[in-house]
Parts: C-alpha cells; sequence; structure tokens
C-alpha cells in the first residue's frame, strides 16, 4: 500500500476549460494548448471537465480526439462524464474511436446519476422517455459491457453488401481496463471497485459518516479497493486543488490567495440536502503544500493525483500554476516527469 514515504507515481492536472460565449475558439485552442504544454512539461495525464449548458466543455470526447493529434504521449482523461446525458451504446462508439485514435491513452471517467437541474432539462433531454429514464449504476455498467467488447445485439452478419458486428466497433481492447469512475459516496466506491474500474476520488464527497474531509475520502479508497479484485493495487488518482506560487507574482499570489479564502467557508461544514463536504484548497509554496499533502490521511492511501487547476483563472495562470507543479511541487512529492 501506498505510504508518504514513497514516491508520487503519476501526476495529472484537470482543467475545465472555459470559454468566452462570444469567442469559443479561443477558449477551446487555450484548453488544448494547456493539455500540450502538460505534455511538455512532463506530466503523465491530462483530464477535462463536463459541462452542459455552461461556457465550459461539453463535449470533451471530441476536445481530447484534438487533443490525441497535438500529443503523442500524456494520457487523456473525463472527469468526469455523467451519464446521465449519454447514451451508454453511442458513448462506448465514441470513447473507442478516441482510444484508437490516441494510441491508447484515453481514461474515461464516469459517474451515474440524474442531469443537474433535472425538471428543467428532461423535456430537451429526454422528451419522449424522460420518465422512463434510469440513471443508477446499471446505465455505468452498460457502458462498460459495450466498452469491454460483451454483446451490444444478437444479430451479426452480412446483409446485403453490409457487414455488422453484434458488439461496438471500433473495439479497443485495452481500454476497459482504463475506464474510471468519479465516486463521491462509500456506495458509489464499492460498487467501482466490485466492477473493475479505477477510482477517480474528487474535492467534493458525501458527508455520510464523517464530517472530516480527509476521513471520509480514505474511506471511500479503502471501500473501493476491498470489493477490488486488485485490492490494495487497485488505481486510486486523487484530485485535490493546488495552487502553488513558487514562481507567481505579487498580483497573482494575492489573487490567488483571495480565491480561496472565498471558498473556504463552504469546506467548514456540510453544504445542501446531499451533505456535500469540499476539500480545502491547497495555496501557497510548494514546500509548504507538499508538507500539506504528506500529512493528508488520503494522500498516503494512493501514488496517483490529479491536481485541479481553479476553474476562473487566466491562461497565464494556468502556465505559472502547471510549470510549478512539474519543476517544484511534484518532485517534492518524489515524482519524476515522463520523457
Amino acid at each position: 500500500m501506498p505510504r508518504s514515504s514513497q514516491p508520487l507515481r503519476k501526476l495529472g492536472f484537470l482543467t475545465i476549460g472555459l470559454f468566452d460565449p462570444a469567442d469559443p475558439l479561443a477558449g477551446h485552442e487555450s484548453t488544448l494548448d494547456i493539455i500540450a504544454l502538460g505534455e511538455r512539461l512532463g506530466f503523465d495525464s491530462a483530464w477535462v471537465r463536463h459541462r452542459h449548458l455552461q461556457y465550459g466543455i461539453s463535449s470533451p470526447v471530441a476536445v481530447l480526439a484534438a487533443a490525441s493529434q497535438r500529443t503523442r504521449r500524456i494520457e487523456l482523461g473525463t472527469a468526469v462524464t455523467p451519464l446521465g446525458w449519454e447514451n451508454p451504446l453511442r458513448l462506448a462508439e465514441d470513447l473507442a474511436t478516441v482510444d484508437i485514435l490516441s494510441g491508447g491513452r484515453l481514461n474515461p471517467g464516469v459517474s451515474a446519476g440524474p442531469p443537474m437541474h433535472w425538471d428543467r432539462v428532461k423535456g430537451a433531454l429526454y422528451p419522449y422517455t424522460a420518465e422512463g429514464e434510469h440513471f443508477g449504476h446499471e446505465r455505468a455498467a452498460r457502458l462498460l459491457s459495450y466498452v469491454r467488447g460483451e454483446p451490444a445485439t444478437d444479430f451479426s452478419g452480412t446483409e446485403g453488401f453490409e457487414v455488422y458486428s453484434d458488439r461496438v466497433q471500433p473495439h479497443s481492447p485495452g481500454l476497459g481496463r482504463r475506464m474510471w469512475y468519479g465516486a463521491g459516496s462509500l456506495r458509489s466506491a464499492a460498487w467501482a471497485g466490485e466492477h473493475e474500474m479505477n477510482l477517480l476520488t474528487s474535492s467534493v464527497v458525501k458527508a455520510e459518516e464523517s464530517e472530516d474531509f480527509e476521513h471520509i475520502q480514505l474511506s471511500h479508497i479503502r471501500a473501493f479497493r476491498a470489493g477490488h479484485p486488485d485490492g490494495e493495487r487497485a488505481r486510486v488518482s486523487q484530485g485535490l486543488v493546488v495552487i502553488p506560487t513558487d514562481s507567481a507574482s505579487l498580483e497573482q499570489r494575492a489573487r490567488y490567495e483571495e480565491f480561496v479564502r472565498a471558498r473556504t467557508p463552504r469546506t467548514t461544514s456540510p453544504q445542501g440536502p446531499a451533505r456535500l463536504l469540499f476539500a480545502r484548497d491547497l495555496v501557497g509554496p510548494s514546500a509548504l503544500i507538499a508538507e500539506q499533502l504528506y500529512a493528508h490521511a488520503a494522500f498516503q492511501e494512493v501514488d496517483e493525483v490529479a491536481f485541479a487547476l481553479p476553474f476562473t483563472f487566466t491562461h497565464e495562470d494556468y502556465v505559472q500554476i502547471l510549470t510549478d507543479i512539474a519543476t517544484h511541487l511534484g518532485p517534492a512529492l518524489g515524482w519524476h516527469p515522463a520523457d
């Protein structure tokens, strides 16, 4: 089991990919440039968020298809794709296609549950079938079965000049082992382990048995591994917001610290009917952030991370933060950049 004395094995980052609605191309190009920068800096993975009816990436699979053609090594993931918006069969086709195009670098992260603002979007999303849709883990299980090459239909063969397969095409054999689940509860973490997925732990969890974020996240990791055939070797990636300031300007530091101050109140107690608990953002010199991470109960259990970039910063801020993570924070955690 990884311990704080062991080096960090894989270092990734997550971006939301915001854009100006008056000029969406610029924002998408910025995201692609950031992913390319991450590869040059030696990051192991780059992840994008999924945002519907917002000014963020609404089609991560399309964005990652573009990123796959501008990079050659860095792994590309979604953190996460909410399956309530997706048809599992069609999504499986898209994921397999992009995985083939990327040379086997895709790491799709998904989650279950109804779409946000369900009552307001169901008429547009499922105008005739809304009441019959199911948004539980079964939807994720269907996606897994299609990605892993299980039959999607009982028909295959030739009809006229058309040749049909009974499973999703193209089939990418390794993709099934690179499927991740974004779990915010004990039940979801255990389900992901039982279905041989990898686990994404985010900066938001449900306060079910505790109000201590670190110990909630730790309980999810242990529940996941307890149900996974690989046990302690099952892959877990921890997600937290970290903002190193080693090379930041005085103006950047002041802005970053104000960003964290404004978000800190939501970390002190569970929020809303779902009792969501948010992790503290970590800001400051890399040496200080590394010390805080080594003391973090959940970090001590993992050897992979995908640090989240703050949502509302500028392209230049992201360049500075990623550069500091790669050149200061990562090495302080024992990580070595990829060739």
